[in-house]
C-alpha cells in the first residue's frame, strides 16, 4: 500500500514505545515503491461451532513461515503487515525474509532481519497496518521467498487469506525465524496471514496491475504450490515478452461478491476495492472479474450454524451493473485504469444464465471500462456456450483447470494493458 508519512509530532514517541497507531505507516524512504506481491484478507467467523475448514491453527509463541513469489525485481523490499480485522494487537517479536530453500527451508546466507522504526519487534493495534523499514535484500521476480514471523505469546489468527494454493508452515514452540532448516516447521497450512504485501524499490517506469475478483482470480482448484492461477500466468507472459517492469498482484478472494459482505468470504468487493487496490503502491491498472457468486448465492439453500452464503440476496443484471459503476468511479477517482472482465461460463440454469449474458453484453458494449478482457469467449464451449470447454474445466463446471487459467492469461489484451499503465 502507499506509505503515508508519520505524523512528526508523535511518530518518534510511538516507535520508541514499540507500538503503532491504527493509521500510522512506516516513514517514506527515497525511491519509487511498487507492489511486487500482495494478497487480500478476510475475517474468520468467530463462533464456537466452526467447521474444520474455518479453524485457524495455533501460532502463539511459534514461528510462522510463509512462501511468496514477487512478480518484479528490485534491490530492496518492504513488507506490509495488516491487523485489519484484529480485536487485539498483532505482536511479532522477530521477522525475517530469505530466499526459500524449498518446502519449509530457507536460505541461510541471505536471511535478513526486518525492522520497524529500527526495532526488531512490532505491535500493531487492532485495525492497524504497517510497512516495514526498507530491507536490503535483492528481490528477484519469480523466485520464492520465505517470510518468517516469531509470534507473540498470546497471538491468535482471526483473519486470513483462506485459499492460498500455497503450503505455508508453523514451527514447534520458539523462535525459529532464523532457522535455515525445515526441521522445526512440522505444521502446515494453506492460508496467508498478516503478511499482505511485499513492495520493491524500483526504477520510475515500474508499475503494478491489480487482479481483483472472486475464486476464479484467486485460482481455486489450480495446482497446489505451482502458481497456475491466471494472474501468475499473466505475469509469466509479460516476462516472456521482455516486460520486466510490470508487476501482477492477485487480490482475488474465493467466494467474494461484488455487492454483499460474507461472514466467510470477506467484504463486498465494491467496499474493499479502495483498501485492496487503490492503496497498493504503484498500481496503475486493475482487472475486475466478479459477479458469479452474486448471481448464484441467492439460490443456495440456507444452512444451520455457519452459513457462508448468507445473505441469500437475489440480484439482477442492473444491480451488478450499478455495482460495477461504483467500482469504476472509485477507480477513476483514485487515478487507476480499470478493465472489466466478462463472467465465465458456469453451467447456470436459464434464469441465472440470462443475468450472466446481460452483464457480459454490458461489459463488452457499454465502454464504461477502460478496456475489456473477454474471459467468457476464451473459455466457453463453442457448441454449448453456457459451459466451459472440457479441457478448461477443473471438474466442477465453474472453476477453470490449469489449462483454463492459462487460456485466461492469453486472453488479456497485452498491448492495451501495458498502454493503460503508462498513461
Amino acid at each position: 500500500m502507499t506509505i503515508r508519512t508519520l505524523v512528526a509530532a508523535c511518530g518518534a514517541a510511538l516507535l520508541a514505545q514499540f507500538a503503532v497507531s491504527p493509521t500510522v505507516f512506516a516513514a517514506d524512504a527515497p525511491g519509487h515503491w511498487v507492489a511486487a506481491w500482495a494478497t487480500a484478507l478476510q475475517p474468520i467467523p468467530q463462533r464456537a461451532d466452526l467447521p474444520a475448514l474455518y479453524r485457524a491453527p495455533e501460532v502463539a509463541g511459534r514461528t510462522v513461515r510463509q512462501i511468496i513469489y514477487p512478480t518484479v525485481s528490485g534491490p530492496s523490499a518492504r513488507i506490509h503487515l495488516s491487523n485489519e480485522y484484529g480485536k487485539t494487537p498483532l505482536v511479532i517479536d522477530d521477522l525475517r525474509i530469505a530466499r526459500s530453500g524449498g518446502g519449509a527451508a530457507a536460505s541461510e546466507k541471505d536471511s535478513t532481519h526486518v525492522t520497524f522504526g529500527g526495532k526488531s519487534g512490532v505491535s500493531i493495534p487492532a485495525g492497524g497496518e504497517l510497512d516495514s523499514d526498507p530491507v536490503a535484500i535483492g528481490i528477484t521476480e519469480g523466485t520464492p521467498y520465505a517470510v518468517s514471523a516469531f509470534m507473540g505469546p498470546e497471538q491468535r489468527i482471526v483473519a486470513w487469506h483462506r485459499v492460498s494454493n500455497q503450503v505455508n508452515y508453523i514451527s514447534a514452540p520458539g523462535n525459529h525465524a532464523a532457522d535455515a532448516s525445515a526441521e522445526a516447521f512440522r505444521g502446515r497450512f494453506t492460508q496467508y496471514v498478516w503478511v499482505t504485501g511485499l513492495s520493491v524499490e524500483a526504477a520510475a517506469p515500474m508499475v503494478a496491475v491489480a487482479a481483483i475478483g472472486d475464486s476464479i482470480t484467486d485460482g481455486m482448484r489450480s495446482s497446489l504450490n505451482q502458481n497456475r492461477r491466471w494472474p501468475d500466468a499473466l505475469a509469466r507472459r509479460l516476462a516472456e515478452t521482455g516486460n520486466r517492469s510490470t508487476a501482477i498482484v492477485n487480490l482475488g478472494i474465493s467466494g467474494n461478491r461484488l455487492l454483499n459482505d460474507s461472514a466467510c468470504y470477506g467484504d463486498a468487493l465494491a467496499r474493499r476495492f479502495d483498501r485492496d487496490v487503490l492503496r497498493q503502491p504503484g498500481v496503475k491498472t486493475a482487472i475486475l472479474l466478479i459477479g458469479i457468486n452474486d448471481i448464484n448465492f441467492a439460490a443456495m439453500p440456507p444452512r444451520g450454524g455457519l452459513d457462508c452464503d448468507s445473505p441469500h440476496t437475489s440480484v439482477t443484471a442492473a444491480d451488478l451493473i450499478a455495482g460495477y459503476q461504483r467500482v469504476i468511479a472509485a477507480s477513476r477517482h483514485g487515478g487507476v485504469k480499470i478493465f472489466g472482465a466478462t463472467l465465465t461460463p458456469a453451467s447456470l440454469p436459464a434464469e441465472r444464465e440470462s443475468i450472466r449474458l446481460a452483464v457480459n453484453q454490458w461489459i463488452r458494449s457499454s465502454h464504461a471500462f477502460d478496456g475489456v478482457v473477454d474471459f467468457d469467449a476464451a473459455l466457453r464451449d463453442r457448441a454449448q456456450p453456457d459451459r466451459l470447454q472440457r479441457a478448461f474445466d477443473s471438474g466442477d463446471h465453474i472453476h477453470p483447470s490449469d489449462a483454463g487459467y492459462a487460456a485466461m492469461a492469453e486472453a488479456v489484451p497485452m498491448d492495451a494493458l501495458v498502454s493503460s499503465t503508462r498513461k
